[in-house]
């Protein structure tokens, strides 16, 4: 099916959907652009529609991409450049947006053994950043990314960007934090926080164990319930005239100080 129209009914839909009060509505999340949606499939993320315009792809495989949705069970849509604009959240679009549902996982369907290494995000406000953050959880092999208290949508489509798809590749849990509490301390997980007030240097702490890495909002940092929470405050030694790092900066740090230690151990590969 071509659509042509920007009055079609479900491009107008679509276009509602970049709000996130109708998103939550429909509980679906937009992906957009060929990297994302590939990552979704291969992940076994089930998609409802595809919408495409080839004359806005970048690549050769698009339409094999588009195939495998389809075989997937996704409904196909074709559009025209005009419309397809108009739907398009990237100021440069790709040609692919996929809808699919909201998935939404618990504490206790994450996996916890004695090497498990999660990530606790609190209070995150911009969506690029904790995009990036799944994406340097991605690469760290974290056991999953726990998001507590969020001012912003995980399904929201600058999220899905920012990760480059590996919103789909990261177990992701949304709760609060008596929740988390109750959770980390079930399964007696150790918690490190991140904050300029700490005394320990993140390199000098062990990180090889059942551990939670917890950082704080871009503006203020961990909020006092969490400071006076962790196992242990850790630091990251600033030596220039700024006293902290954008917050997906100080995520890739610690989380590959784990990968280093647990490498020297031999738990990674």
């Amino acid at each position: 099916m071509l659509i042509t129209s920007l009055q079609n009914p479900r491009i107008k839909e679509i276009v509602k959907l970049k709000n996130r009060r109708k998103r939550d509505e429909r509980q679906v999340i937009l992906i957009e652009g060929y990297k994302a949606v590939l990552s979704a499939l291969e992940n076994g993320y089930r998609l409802d529609e595809i919408y495409y315009c080839p004359d806005l792809y970048l690549g050769e495989n698009e339409t094999m991409l588009i195939d495998l949705a389809v075989k997937g069970g996704a409904t196909p849509f074709q559009t025209t450049k005009d419309v397809f604009t108009k739907i398009a959240y990237r100021d440069r679009p790709e040609g692919i947006i996929a809808i699919a549902p909201q998935i939404h996982q618990k504490l206790e369907d994450l996996t916890v053994d004695d090497h498990s290494l999660f990530l606790v995000a609190e209070a995150i406000e911009k969506p690029g950043n904790l995009g990036t953050m799944l994406r340097s959880s991605d690469a760290a092999r974290v056991s999953g990314v726990i998001v507590c208290d969020p001012r912003t949508d995980v399904y929201n489509p600058n999220v899905v960007r920012a990760s480059i798809g590996t919103l789909f590749t990261v177990p992701i849990v949304t709760t609060t934090t008596d929740e988390f509490v109750q959770w980390k301390d079930k399964n007696s997980i150790v918690t490190l926080a991140t904050t300029p007030s700490a005394s320990a240097i993140y390199t000098d702490v062990d990180m090889t164990g059942k551990v939670a890495l917890i950082l704080g909002t871009e503006q203020v940092g961990l909020s006092d319930e969490w400071l006076n929470m962790a196992d242990e405050r850790i630091l990251i030694p600033m030596y220039g005239q700024a006293d902290s790092l954008n917050v997906s900066a100080a995520t890739t740090l610690v989380l590959f100080e784990a990968v280093r230690q647990r490498r020297l151990k031999g738990l990674l590969d």
